[in-house]
């Protein structure tokens, strides 16, 4: 499926679009799955439709979508298959290719690559939908969807084949061209290149009463850094984004300085699966992309989101030392994935929003005394009165707010960050193997013409930035 980034053309540069797109979830402290949860979300979607965008065609969208945990119930009742018990399978939608003979192929590749990663293809089920309701322009352009089923040989579960799953996914999309808008035992999504409105309706699985859910994520698209197309909708695997990743290219790049040394003991060869982040992708899907390679290969979700997103720590004075040797630690790994942005992940299980350092843009949170909690990039996506609400605020700068939906509470900032410090000895790490550029040895001085000075400078890529601050 193409990307749909626009090339350079005359005085166009794709690199300097911008977005503003909605985000928000839903989600329950009450312990168990329920339709209202997916209504409640679908709704606020609707009331997003303001932060989406359309084109010319005012019933082709730049794409809106919804991530919720695998409605395990409703799979089981439709999907003609003799599914294992809920976390023993995974599931995710193909966006296959609209020609009849190409698509076979296609699904043909997927189920040898399955049989190499050490899965067994359960069967595949066609995902029905209502393409009445989108513009020419989306139908023009829209995939065959088909959901994959499969399971691992040894009859492993969670993490481990949530890694074989990921392993294929890669695989597929890199080496097969197939798109897969997720494959998980843990969550499922619906999106695409529709606007709010029309998400439930497109596809009618969202409206079973048999579909229920404890959390739900879903996202209005204003498509800018790039153009409107059916695998850019959000969300992504582990997230939905609101802003812009400022510092995109440079992080891109480190990844793919650093990939031909990539290693992990959990994932395998990460080399066999192709680049991490997928050329010609939204700022949002790179983000996505190494967030969840972080997290697959052994860091909890809010681990890998602040390796990624860290807050403003180096001048923060109160901050506590063992939080900042974290920060430390974590900053000689990975470098910061900077702009206004405001970031909703989950990992169906746990779900939460943060902002960047410098919390730019917006989000609210509400939570009510029957458990619910909900999250949004402002106020009104739903009607709560306000004698049931017993909790409200705000995402600050650098400050995660979280739920855990099988704990049944909301961690707060403090905790996470203080127990993620307290895993490891961080502070003796730095000690022994930081090293300052004040303790290298003295060396000669050469001293370099200034237009010698200012070409090195230019080949190394430093700025203005750069030069005036660091």
């Amino acid at each position: 499926m193409g990307l749909g980034r626009q090339e350079r053309r005359g005085l166009y540069r794709p690199e300097y679009e911008h977005d503003a797109c909605g985000v928000a979830f839903v989600a329950t402290l009450r312990g168990h799955a329920g339709r209202d949860i997916v209504d409640a979300a679908l709704t606020a979607l609707a009331n997003l439709e303001h932060r989406g965008a359309v084109g010319a065609e005012e019933n082709t969208g730049d794409g809106a979508g919804i991530l919720t945990q695998v409605p395990h119930a409703f799979l089981t009742a439709t999907s003609g298959l003799d599914l294992p018990a809920e976390g023993g399978y995974a599931v995710g939608t193909a966006f296959l290719p609209t020609d009849g003979g190409e698509r076979a192929g296609s699904v043909r590749a997927i189920e040898r690559v399955a049989s190499e990663e050490g899965l067994t293809v359960l069967g595949w089920r066609d995902v029905p939908i209502d393409d009445s309701v989108i513009g020419r322009q989306a139908r023009d352009c829209m995939p065959v969807f088909r959901q994959l089923f499969v399971v691992a040989d040894d009859g492993v579960g969670g993490l481990a084949l949530e890694r074989r799953a990921f392993r294929l996914r890669k695989r597929a999309q890199n080496h097969l061209g197939t798109y897969f808008s997720s494959l998980s035992s843990r969550t499922l999504v619906y999106k695409g290149m529709l606007t709010t409105a029309q998400l439930r309706q497109f596809f009618p699985d969202l409206e079973d009463p048999r579909f229920t859910a404890r959390l739900a994520l879903v996202h209005s698209r204003f498509s800018t850094n790039t153009f409107p197309s059916w695998p850019l909708a959000q969300p992504f695997r582990l997230l939905a984004h609101n802003g812009e990743i400022n510092t995109v290219e440079g992080n891109r790049n480190w990844m793919a300085a650093r990939q031909g040394s990539l290693h992990s003991e959990l994932l395998g060869d990460i080399g066999a699966l192709g680049s991490i982040t997928t050329a010609g992708a939204s700022d949002s899907a790179s983000l996505d992309e190494v967030v969840e390679l972080l997290h697959l290969a052994g860091r909890s979700l809010p681990h890998s989101m602040l390796m990624m997103v860290p807050e403003a720590w180096q001048n923060h004075a109160q901050l506590d030392p063992s939080v900042r040797a974290l920060y430390e630690f974590m900053g000689t790994v990975m470098e910061p994935w900077d702009g206004p942005a405001a970031i909703a992940f989950t990992d169906g299980t746990q779900v939460g929003a943060m902002l960047d350092r410098n919390g730019l843009r917006p989000g609210r949170f509400w939570v009510t005394d029957e458990g619910l909690v909900v999250l949004a990039s402002e106020s009104g996506v739903l009607d709560i009165p306000a004698e049931r609400v017993v909790r409200r605020g705000r995402l600050e700068p650098g400050r995660m707010f979280l739920v855990d939906t099988a704990e049944g509470r909301i961690v707060e900032d403090e905790e996470i960050k203080s127990s993620l410090a307290a895993a490891h000895p961080y502070q003796e790490w730095v000690d022994t193997n930081l090293l300052e550029v004040d303790d290298l040895p003295e060396r000669e001085h050469v001293s370099h013409t200034p237009s010698s000075v200012a070409r090195r400078q230019q080949t190394f890529g430093y700025t203005d930035e750069d030069l005036k601050y660091l």
